[in-house]
């Protein structure tokens, strides 16, 4: 018989009369994860990336790299045009001029995209930019970037580009090398389908250059991703610094090995299909129910959003749906979208199409139930044939 011991803080309980034996659990007893699996795990974030710069991965959520990228990269004597197209773009002005930067904000509606001949007339206005911050794809309001044009009026100017591609990788091309993308961040838990827990930065050699000429850039700190390169890739990648987030960094390996095997281009496929099978749904839905993102070439494949008839808030149709399904990937738009905007994620498991049939099925009925006209019907044909 085995006696299980119970751990309360310090003290261990057991049986008296027997010799107690921990209860074993897969996810709790793992041998260390080694510093050569931790490199290994690296390697395949930057074949999904497609790149040569250093990868680091980030033992935390996205906003830690976001973040201490900008941190390390960006300070006093920093000229930064920073692009906002949703809800991270306000995020990121806030961060480079708490750092000291001198910012230049490029605001576009958050129905459509930012262009290059946008930027580009940004940098003949402000001629000393030497910084671009910008989202690849806003999966806050639904709309996507064109990074590889953008890359190269950047290039032109000389500026270092930092790249929010959280959202996107997986679901669209993410080529930091090709488009001259210096700080490219990415996160697992949207199209990759992965932890939430951890997330990657690659990091180009005069992206590490500027970081070591700031002396405002975070040292002997959580946000310091230049304690991370001496430490751990300038050493070799022998010894890992800290212990790291063992559950997370081996559900990263099964992400990365997932989309390996099932061939990234066939991963983007199916997220441009539920795209546009949303979008083509919701139309044919009627009701006053219309995509958000005027364009389709704006429209981001990790979600689509749609603008709620007048005579209904988006919070309470979302509502009406989750209340029948809860398992929907439906939300409303956060703060003032609230009232207007709803979100369709159809990223990582959610990117088919019986979760995009769920979802117009649940807003069909929804609507209905508020007395607007809804042809659910019509919506399934409709993306039927935009899935085909």
């Amino acid at each position: 018989m085995v006696t299980r011991a119970f751990r309360l803080g310090s003290v261990e309980s057991t049986s008296p009369s027997e010799e107690s034996t921990a209860v074993t659990h897969p996810f709790l007893d793992l041998p260390p994860l080694t510093a050569e699996r931790f490199a290994a795990i690296e390697d395949g974030v930057a074949r999904l990336l497609d790149t040569r710069q250093d990868v680091l991965i980030t033992q935390g959520e996205a906003l830690l790299p976001l973040e201490g990228a900008i941190r390390a990269a960006a300070g006093p004597g920093t000229v930064a045009l920073n692009v906002i197209t949703g809800p991270y773009g306000q995020t990121f002005g806030g961060w480079l001029r708490d750092a000291g930067a001198t910012v230049h904000d490029l605001s576009v509606p958050f129905h459509t995209a930012v262009s290059a001949e946008q930027v580009r007339e940004a940098f003949a206005e402000h001629p000393d930019i030497d910084f671009v911050s910008l989202v690849h794809a806003e999966a806050a309001t639904g709309n996507t970037n064109p990074v590889a044009e953008i890359g190269e009026a950047v290039r032109a100017q000389g500026a270092l580009f930092y790249l929010d591609a959280v959202a996107s990788v997986g679901a669209e091309p993410v080529l930091p090398d090709a488009w001259g993308v210096d700080l490219c961040v990415i996160g697992a838990q949207k199209a990759m389908g992965g932890p939430a827990g951890v997330s990657a930065i690659s990091v180009s050699e005069r992206a590490w250059a500027r970081m070591a000429a700031n002396p405002n850039a975070p040292r002997r700190s959580y946000l310091s991703l230049l304690d991370w390169k001496e430490r751990w890739t300038d050493a070799g990648r022998k010894a890992l610094p800290h212990a790291p987030a063992q559950l997370e960094m081996l559900a990263l390996e099964a992400c990365l090995e997932r989309i390996e095997s099932a061939g990234l281009e066939t991963v983007m496929a199916r997220h441009r299909r539920a795209a546009l099978a949303t979008r083509a749904g919701a139309v044919a839905l009627g009701a006053g129910l219309e995509p958000y993102v005027h364009e389709e070439r704006h429209a981001a494949p990790v979600a689509t959003t749609l603008r709620a008839p007048s005579a209904a808030a988006a919070s309470d149709l979302v509502a009406r749906a989750l209340a029948a399904d809860p398992g929907l990937p439906l939300a409303a738009g956060g703060g003032a979208l609230a009232k207007e905007m709803i979100r369709v994620n159809h990223y990582g498991p959610d990117a088919t199409g019986d979760a995009v049939h769920r979802a117009l099925d649940a807003l069909g009925a929804a609507l209905a139930e508020l007395g607007l006209p809804a042809d659910p019907a019509a919506a399934r044909r409709a993306a039927a044939g935009a899935w085909r």
